[in-house]
């Protein structure tokens, strides 16, 4: 049996870090725009945090196996407050070119003394994210396998929920006097608060360290009738080709490749084609993320009862594609249902998605597999951060023509996954035996 920990401070935390995470959304791209920025640094800013995460990502994951995942979770946060402390001072320093460059691919690139700050700050950021890949970890060793799918679902509405407020917030505190200073304050100070709900709220929770915490009273004894014994030590390649870990590399590369081309891409094309401002641009995804809630809260809880993992992940990623058809109109009503086909599409695939990649590599190598799959999403982030700005550079909203295709090449994918999951579940059996 797993340990009997209640979810609701990870919830917690996990909603708390997102809400820090995307009050940035909204206003990034008219801050690089306000640094003499243009299309492809607003790209490259967003990739390299992923370049960062793609080293990070990985090796947290890796050692909270061996050193337990809240330790890790506090390495991460506390990456997350030096870098949105670093993020504030860049608005304050004067915008001074230190590069010039111009071409067909980059475009009119002129590199200032801020933006050379807040790549730093982002890299910060990127080395220590290994949030994501350590809390699926963590709940992963918590969660009974009957309530798996309905807890990842949890996680997905709680982080959403994060992104209901963030945006929210940065709408309405970004155009107040104080100008972007004060979403970014109010950002750190988010960050900071995870950082503080982790020390007090989460008890450790790993299955393979020392079952200790070294901030709290909280404590795990572990079972020697029930839990697994030790398994070998393997390297991370050879982790990476336990069975079925390959191909769940290649989706998640793939799912987050689209994801990231849409959410570099959409923001340009909301400001040039749609002449959004950063108040109707946060009401966008305000409204987005309040809709994944609700699938990803009570409409997924009935869903799991009655469809399996693999047939929600194959539906959901067919919705994807007909979301991304429909915001290539340029019809703006068309654009707010896609939004509705993006939350039922994502609210039902992920998490499910999420449930068979947590099956995978067996419950000793849960941290290591979680890492190389954020480091798959890391990479993928690096190149759709980058074509995105490239591609609607180029092509406009044409772009999201080319998202729906790589979500139809996930969608045709997804049918392998009954596969996958059955040997994921022998794999966890032959750990316990």
């Amino acid at each position: 049996m797993k340990p009997k920990i209640p979810i609701l401070p990870l919830l917690v935390v996990n909603f708390v870090g997102t809400l820090g995470y995307s009050i940035m959304i909204p206003f990034l791209v008219y801050l690089v725009n306000a640094f003499k920025g243009n299309d492809f640094l607003y790209g490259v800013l967003g990739a390299s945090y992923s370049v960062f995460q793609l080293v990070g990502a990985p090796l947290m994951g890796r050692l909270s196996d061996t050193f337990g995942r809240k330790k890790l979770l506090l390495v991460s946060e506390a990456g997350s407050v030096v870098a949105w402390a670093v993020f504030f001072i860049a608005l304050y320093l004067p915008v001074t070119s230190l590069l010039h460059a111009s071409n067909s691919v980059i475009g009119n690139m002129v590199i200032t003394l801020p933006l050379v700050v807040l790549f730093f700050a982002r890299a910060v950021d990127g080395i220590t994210a290994g949030d994501v890949s350590v809390a699926n970890a963590y709940l992963a060793d918590i969660t009974e396998e009957k309530d798996r799918k309905k807890n990842f679902g949890q996680m997905g509405a709680a982080a959403n929920m994060g992104f209901i407020l963030g945006p929210l917030i940065a709408a309405a505190l970004g155009n107040t006097v104080f100008g972007l200073q004060l979403p970014i304050t109010i950002a750190g100070a988010i960050s900071l608060a995870a950082l503080v709900l982790t020390v007090i709220m989460l008890p450790e929770s790993s299955n393979h360290a020392k079952k200790f915490n070294l901030f709290s009273r909280h404590k795990i004894q572990p079972n020697p009738q029930t839990e697994a014994p030790a398994l070998p030590k393997m390297k991370m390649t050879e982790i990476a080709r336990l069975p079925g870990v390959p191909f769940m590399l290649l989706l998640y590369f793939m799912i987050f490749l689209g994801f990231n081309l849409f959410y570099t891409a959409f923001p340009l094309f909301a400001i040039e084609e749609l002449k959004w401002n950063v108040a109707r641009m946060g009401i966008f995804f305000a409204i987005l993320s309040g809709m994944l809630v609700l699938v990803e809260g009570p409409i997924l809880t009935v869903l799991s009862k009655r469809f399996s993992d693999e047939t929600l992940v194959i539906s959901g990623n067919l919705i994807l594609v007909a979301n991304f058809l429909l915001i290539a109109t340029k019809n703006e009503w068309l654009i707010y249902l896609s939004a509705t086909l993006f939350a039922v599409g994502n609210g039902i695939s992920w998490p499910s998605f999420l449930s068979i990649l947590s099956h995978i590599g067996g419950n000793q190598y849960q941290g290591a597999v979680q890492g190389l799959a954020s480091s798959a999403g890391s990479l993928s982030s690096v190149i759709g951060l980058i074509m995105g700005g490239i591609l609607f550079h180029r092509l406009g909203a044409l772009t999201f023509i080319i998202v729906a295709a790589a979500m139809f090449v996930v969608f045709l994918l997804t049918f392998r996954l009954k596969n996958v999951g059955r040997r994921g579940e022998q794999l966890n059996m032959r750990t316990l035996e």
